[in-house]
C-alpha cells in the first residue's frame, strides 16, 4: 500500500514464485507503458555526445571529491568534499553536468522529456538517460575526470549557510563509499576527515531543520529475499544516520538553488503547502488510537523524528503520516517570484538540482542557477522549458508511483503466498468511513495491506490471509 523503494534478492536458482514475480514486474512495466529500450537514434546521439561533450575550461580536479551511493549504483549524480573554513565549514558539492551531453531539441532531450525520471523496480532500474551517459560519460565514477556543476557553499559554525556559488568545472572523484561503510567508519572513529565533517555538518543541519519546523518522513526500505526453499521474506531496513547526513547536503544545495532563483526571479521550485489542519487533527487522533500519542505542543516534524522505524506500531504511524505530505509539485516562474514559494516539509524554499541523471527537472535548474551565479543570462532553451516541466514531472510521478505500488503489491503477495488460510497479527493503521475495510500493518511481516472487516485505528487485530496471487499482484485479507 505505502510507496517504498524495494531491494529484491532472488536465490541463485530462482524458484517458481520468483519467476512469477519477475514476470509480474515485466507485466507492470508493459501495462504502465514504461519505456525500457532507447530508440536507436537516441543511443547513437548519446554515444556521439559521450565522445564530444561541451566541457568546461575550469579545472577542479585537485579537490579530492568522494561519492556515497548504494553499492550497485553506477549512475552517480553527486560527489562532495567538506573541509573546515575558519570557525565554519566549506562544502563543495559536484553535480553531474548532464547539459554538457544533452543537446536542446535533440533526440536525447526529446526522449528524456517523455520519460521524466528513472523508474526503480525491484528487479531493475529503467534509466532516464542511455547507459552511455547515465552509467558512463556523465556519471561521477571514481578516478574519472568528469564535467560537473560545482556548488561552493560556506557555512557558519552552527551549520547555517552564509554564501553559495555554482560554476561548471572538471572534477575527479578519488573514492567511492556506500552508506554502510561510511556509518561503520564514522562509528569506529577511523573515517577520513571529510566523512567526520559530514557527520558534524549533517547533525548541525538536522538541528537547524528542527528549528525551522521542517519534517522528513522516515519511510524504511523494503528488502525482499528468496530463501533456498523458494519462500520469500520481506523486511524493513531503517535509514542509517549516514543517509540522513548525506541527505542534508542535498537539501542544503536545493535551498541554495532556491535562493539563487528567487533573487534572480527565474527558475522552478519544488513546493508543497503546509498540512491541512483537518489532516493534522485526524493524524493526531490516529496516533493516539495506535498507542503512540503525539505530545501537546510538539511540532509534527519533531514528532516524526521520535518514531522507531523497527516498531510495527510506529511504522503504522509513519504510514499514516503520508497524509501530511500531500500537494507537492513544481512551480516555475520568470520575472516575478511565486506567491507561495515554500516547501512545507523543508520549511524553506527549495529546488531540485542534485539528481540530473535520474530526474529531468534538475538539468534545467542547474543551468538556471549557474547562469544566475555567474551573472549571465539564462539560456533561452532552459528558460522556455520551465513552464512545460510541471506537467512532464507530474505525469512521470504518476507513472512511477503506480509502478512502485504494483511491484510492492506483488512482493507482498509473494511473502504471503505460503500463508494462505493462516491467521496473522496486525495493527490497524487506517479505518474506512465507506465500508471499504481497514488498512492493516502486519506485526511479523513487512506488509501493509487492506483487509475486509471493521476495527478502530490503532487496534491490534487478527487477520486471515484469504488469497495471495503473485501473478496478479493481489492479496485479500479479512479481519477475524
Amino acid at each position: 500500500m505505502a510507496q517504498r523503494h524495494i531491494v529484491f534478492r532472488p536465490a541463485t536458482r530462482p524458484g517458481d514464485v520468483a519467476r512469477q514475480l519477475a514476470e509480474r514486474f515485466e507485466a507492470v512495466r508493459r501495462q504502465l507503458e514504461v519505456r525500457e529500450e532507447f530508440p536507436p537514434d537516441v543511443v547513437a546521439e548519446a554515444g556521439a555526445a559521450a565522445a564530444n561533450a561541451d566541457l568546461p575550461e575550469r579545472d577542479e580536479t585537485s579537490v579530492p571529491f568522494i561519492t556515497i551511493d548504494p553499492p550497485t549504483s553506477m549512475d552517480l549524480d553527486q560527489a562532495m568534499w567538506i573541509e573546515r573554513d575558519g570557525a565554519g565549514y566549506r562544502v563543495r558539492y559536484a553535480i553531474a553536468d548532464v547539459p554538457a551531453f544533452v543537446r536542446a531539441g535533440g533526440a536525447v532531450d526529446d526522449e528524456t522529456r517523455r520519460r521524466g525520471q528513472t523508474v526503480y523496480c525491484p528487479d531493475k532500474r529503467v534509466q532516464l538517460h542511455p547507459g552511455e551517459l547515465s552509467e558512463g560519460a556523465a556519471s561521477l565514477l571514481p578516478d574519472q575526470v568528469r564535467p560537473a556543476f560545482v556548488w561552493d557553499i560556506r557555512l557558519a559554525a552552527d551549520g547555517e549557510g552564509t554564501a553559495v556559488a555554482v560554476s561548471r568545472a572538471m572534477v575527479r572523484s578519488v573514492r567511492r563509499y556506500d552508506y554502510e561503510q561510511v556509518q561503520k567508519d564514522v562509528d569506529a572513529g577511523s573515517a577520513e576527515e571529510c566523512l567526520m565533517l559530514l557527520k558534524e555538518v549533517g547533525e548541525k543541519r538536522i538541528a537547524l531543520e528542527r528549528e525551522r519546523g521542517g519534517a522528513s518522513l522516515p519511510m524504511p526500505e523494503q528488502e525482499v529475499d528468496e530463501g533456498p526453499d523458494g519462500s520469500f521474506r520481506i523486511s524493513f531496513r531503517p535509514v542509517l544516520p549516514a543517509e540522513d547526513w548525506n541527505a542534508q547536503i542535498s537539501l542544503l544545495t536545493g535551498m541554495g538553488a532556491a535562493d539563487l532563483m528567487l533573487k534572480g526571479k527565474v527558475g522552478i521550485l519544488r513546493t508543497m503547502p503546509a498540512p491541512d489542519p483537518r489532516d493534522l487533527e485526524r493524524f493526531n487522533r490516529r496516533t493516539s488510537a495506535a498507542g503512540v500519542p503525539w505530545p501537546d505542543g510538539m511540532a509534527y516534524g519533531e514528532f516524526l523524528r521520535t518514531l522507531d522505524r523497527t516498531n510495527p506500531r510506529h511504522l503504522a504511524v509513519i504510514h499514516q503520516a503520508t497524509t501530511l505530505f500531500r500537494g507537492a509539485g513544481y512551480t516555475p516562474f520568470d520575472g516575478s517570484v511565486p506567491e507561495q514559494p515554500m516547501h512545507a516539509a523543508v520549511a524553506n524554499p527549495y529546488a531540485h538540482v542534485t539528481a540530473p541523471l535520474r530526474r529531468l527537472v534538475d538539468r534545467f535548474g542547474l543551468v538556471v542557477c549557474e547562469a544566475l551565479s555567474s551573472g549571465q543570462a539564462v539560456p533561452g532553451w532552459a528558460r522556455e522549458a520551465l513552464p512545460t516541466l510541471p506537467e512532464i514531472m507530474a505525469t512521470s510521478d504518476r507513472r512511477t508511483n503506480a509502478v512502485e505500488r504494483a511491484c510492492t503489491d506483488a512482493v507482498e503477495a509473494a511473502e504471503l503466498h505460503p500463508l494462505v488460510g493462516q491467521t496473522l497479527e496486525g495493527v490497524v493503521v487506517e479505518e474506512s468511513d465507506k465500508d471499504k475495510g481497514v488498512v492493516v500493518q502486519l506485526v511479523d511481516h513487512a506488509v501493509v495491506a487492506r483487509a475486509a472487516g471493521s476495527a478502530k485505528a490503532g487496534e491490534q487485530v487478527s487477520v486471515r490471509v484469504d488469497t495471495a496471487d503473485v501473478a496478479a499482484g493481489t492479496i485479500t485479507l479479512s479481519v477475524v
